[in-house]
């Protein structure tokens, strides 16, 4: 039966095909399958009508702020600590879903005096979580700290030549040289108590901020009150309590939230789906987003995203064949994004010959001219295939990766299989053991022998493609890509530049065009932020990696806060929400 309506439906259907029909005759497929597996367990056949989704309508049902009991659990795989961070902690500035990428968050105002001289008003009459008050001299110490500790992934541990207090709520930066990104590092400038300071500093990892352990040490609105969460080290858990004295009244709106870091994709999705009260968001593979449509709980959340899945080779002690520039191209050449769009990403994605989103500024230009490889002829011809084979000649490569990605691995690997690679999986719910080994390779001090390896390079950076940049800069932890001094100054360029200029833009697309000529890493495509989430949750996603905790709401029919079983109208599946590029609407669509 099922082979009938396959045929029916597939007949003529071809692999490059792309968007609505295609989308539309898999949610066919899925209904009928749906109906019949129902059906087969009985011993007389039902008829079954149609799905009607609903409009999304949680926003007009909210529950009054911090109601009581109120509780949102969400499931964060990657980047956790980014994602969380500005809920807990507090800097100059925060991230937003605006042109800029930032607003105003413990500054009011800034002034840039000249090319290395930044001037901040600072906001009045906040205090930190232990109730120690916020002025300059708490933004002084900090810096102090700072750089005893600095991070190492921008430049601003080697440009900042001091900080100076104007006043009781103003504070003077100076730089010892022009430095274009400097607005965007502070946002990651955040400030902790004296008490954290004392007993933690700054920690000069790799990865930040800190987030070493709960406690009162943070301005944001919400207290790590259980576990912690750092890049290299996070408990499978970590609890947030709202902040009573969290300056801006408004937020936050929900009492508790529970974050989990470690679970198995299958575990959390039979969470959300099927288990009221167990799981409220986490990010889904695409091909599960009918699934999320039909379930009595969930609802899916769509949105263009700035994020990046960072693929690396291993140039520096992986397969030597690698280092044949040849080899990397005939395995770009093998990747037919178009196809991945379709088939893996559902189409929720971009295509792109390099990592970065082409949604970031710079990037959207240049790849107008710079475009994927396998855009230039057809992977999927024997010919082709064959030639791909003669350079690739049997190649067997070793992957390291977080089991939420083998859904594009299994598509990966198909690819790849055509042009005669096979692949070799090892993998691991926890982000924190591919840091492990990602961190050290660059030193050649990586434990485990990998080829290729994956992470979740999300837009940490907030509207400026040094979060995927950073790992081409070869002499960083972050890079596994063999010295390239040629690469290295392209990048010592583009920290000058500031985003919105010619410079930048020629800068961005000299950089691209470096790494897609040398094939220094395996290029897919950008994917779409896609969430499942709790039908009772109001959650406007950020197209980065940051989700605003503060800001996401609960309705009156929220487990945690109704009294009661759930309606069961309100279990009747919704409507894809989709949100636009512009992030300032949202437009709602059938699962097209």
């Amino acid at each position: 039966m099922r082979n009938k309506y396959l045929t029916m439906l597939f007949g003529r259907f071809k692999p490059n095909r792309k968007g609505i029909l295609y989308m539309f005759r898999i949610i066919i497929i899925m209904l009928i399958i749906f109906a019949e597996i129902q059906a087969a367990g009985s011993e007389k056949a039902v008829l079954y009508e149609p799905a009607v989704l609903r409009h999304d309508d949680a926003f007009s049902r909210t529950a009054s702020p911090l109601a009581q009991g109120s509780h949102l659990k969400v499931f964060i795989p990657s980047l956790p600590y980014i994602y969380i961070s500005h809920a807990i902690n507090g800097a100059l500035f925060r991230p937003a879903n605006n042109q800029k990428g930032w607003q105003f968050d413990m500054a009011e105002d800034y002034r840039q005096i000249n090319d290395m001289v930044y001037e901040f008003k600072l906001r009045k009459g906040v205090r930190f979580q232990d109730g120690t008050p916020f002025n300059a001299d708490m933004v002084i110490l900090n810096m102090e700290y700072f750089i005893q500790a600095p991070f190492l992934w921008s430049k601003t541990h080697l440009v900042f030549d001091g900080a100076e207090k104007i006043d009781d709520y103003s504070v003077r930066f100076y730089l010892k040289e022009k430095y274009g990104q400097f607005i965007n590092d502070l946002i990651w400038l955040q400030f902790y108590t004296p008490a954290y300071l004392e007993k933690f500093g700054w920690n000069g990892k790799s990865t930040c901020p800190n987030l070493a352990e709960p406690g009162n040490y943070g301005l944001g609105p919400y207290i790590l009150e259980q576990g912690y969460i750092e890049g290299n080290r996070q408990t499978k858990k970590a609890v947030l309590k709202a902040n009573p004295d969290y300056w801006n009244k408004d937020y936050p709106k929900i009492q508790t939230i529970t974050i989990y870091t470690e679970l198995d994709t299958e575990e959390a999705l039979k969470k959300i789906l099927y288990q009221e009260g167990e799981l409220d968001i986490m990010p889904i593979p695409f091909s599960r987003k009918v699934e999320t449509i039909l379930s009595p709980y969930a609802k899916v959340i769509t949105a263009p995203s700035t994020n990046n899945w960072a693929v690396h080779f291993n140039l520096r002690n992986g397969n030597k064949r690698l280092l044949e520039k040849s080899v990397r191209i005939a395995l770009n050449q093998a990747i037919d994004q178009e196809n991945l769009l379709n088939f893996v990403y559902d189409t929720e994605g971009i295509a792109k010959p390099t990592l970065a989103s082409p949604l970031f500024p710079g990037v959207k230009n240049a790849v107008k001219t710079i475009r994927p490889r396998s855009e230039l002829g057809n992977p999927g011809l024997p010919e082709e295939q064959e030639q791909l084979r003669t350079v690739l000649n049997g190649l067997c490569l070793k992957v390291l990766t977080q089991e939420r990605f083998m859904f594009l691995w299994k598509g990966i690997e198909y690819q790849l299989g055509r042009a005669g690679v096979s692949l070799e999986f090892e993998i691991t719910k926890s982000e924190k053991d591919i840091f492990a080994q990602l961190l050290t390779t660059n030193a050649g001090k990586n434990t485990k022998n990998w080829d290729m390896l994956i992470w979740a390079n999300d837009d940490w950076y907030y509207n400026h493609p040094w979060s995927a940049f950073l790992v081409y800069r070869t002499h960083d932890s972050w890079s596994t890509i063999f010295p390239d001094p040629v690469l290295d100054n392209y990048i010592d360029r583009m920290f000058i530049t500031r985003t919105g200029t010619p410079e930048f833009e020629t800068s961005v697309e000299t950089i691209i065009k470096h790494v897609h000529d040398n094939a220094y890493m395996l290029y897919v495509p950008a994917p779409n932020q896609v969430m499942a989430v709790n039908k009772e949750v109001v959650f406007n996603p950020y197209k980065m990696a940051c989700m605003p905790l503060w800001e996401i709401e609960l309705t009156k029919d929220h487990y945690s806060v109704r009294q009661g079983n759930y309606p069961e109208k309100l279990k009747n599946p919704v409507q894809i929400v989709r949100f636009k590029a512009d992030q300032n609407s949202v437009i709602v669509k059938h699962n097209n």
